[in-house]
C-alpha cells in the first residue's frame, strides 16, 4: 500500500498478532521489522522501527484480557488510531538524535509530518475496525490447530 502514505494494515496486524499470541507476537513483529530493513534497506529511517512497533505491542498488553465486546469494539479500533496519530510523536527521538536535531527541531519534524500523522489515524482506525473480529478468527483458529 505505499501509494498511500501511512495507509497500512500493520497497527491491525500487531493488535491482533498481540490480542491472540500476547508476548509471542514480538516474533513476527521483529520478524516484519528486519524484513522491512532487508527489503527497503537498512537506513537512519529504520531505527525507529526497532521501537515504535513495540509501543503498540507493550499498551496492547496492557489492556485486559477479557474486555467486555462492546468496550472492545471501542478501544481497539481508538488503539490503533492514537498509535497512528503519535506515530511521528515516537519516531522523533531518533530522528532527532541520528540528525543532530535540537529540540525545536524535533518539534518543528513532528509538526511538518502532523498531516502524515492525520492520515495515517484515520487509515489505523478504518483498518482498526476489523481487530476484534480478526482476533476471534484466530483464537479460533488456534484452539483447532495450535493445541
Amino acid at each position: 500500500m505505499e501509494v498511500l502514505p501511512n495507509i497500512h494494515i500493520l497497527g491491525l496486524l500487531i493488535m491482533v498478532y498481540t490480542i491472540v499470541f500476547r508476548a509471542k507476537a514480538l516474533i513476527p513483529i521483529y520478524v516484519w521489522i528486519f524484513m522491512n530493513g532487508l527489503f527497503a534497506g537498512f537506513a537512519t529511517w529504520w531505527i525507529p522501527y526497532l521501537y515504535v512497533w513495540s509501543v503498540l505491542w507493550g499498551i496492547t498488553m496492557l489492556l485486559p484480557k477479557k474486555m467486555p465486546r462492546k468496550v472492545a469494539a471501542v478501544v481497539y479500533p481508538l488503539l490503533c488510531c492514537l498509535h497512528g496519530l503519535f506515530f511521528g510523536v515516537l519516531y522523533a527521538p531518533a530522528e532527532a538524535l541520528l540528525h543532530g536535531l535540537d529540540f525545536r527541531g524535533m518539534m518543528a519534524w513532528i509538526a511538518s509530518g502532523f498531516v502524515f500523522d492525520v492520515t495515517h489515524a484515520i487509515g489505523n482506525f478504518a483498518a482498526g475496525l476489523l481487530i476484534l473480529p480478526m482476533s476471534d478468527l484466530l483464537l479460533k483458529l488456534k484452539t483447532i490447530y495450535l493445541k
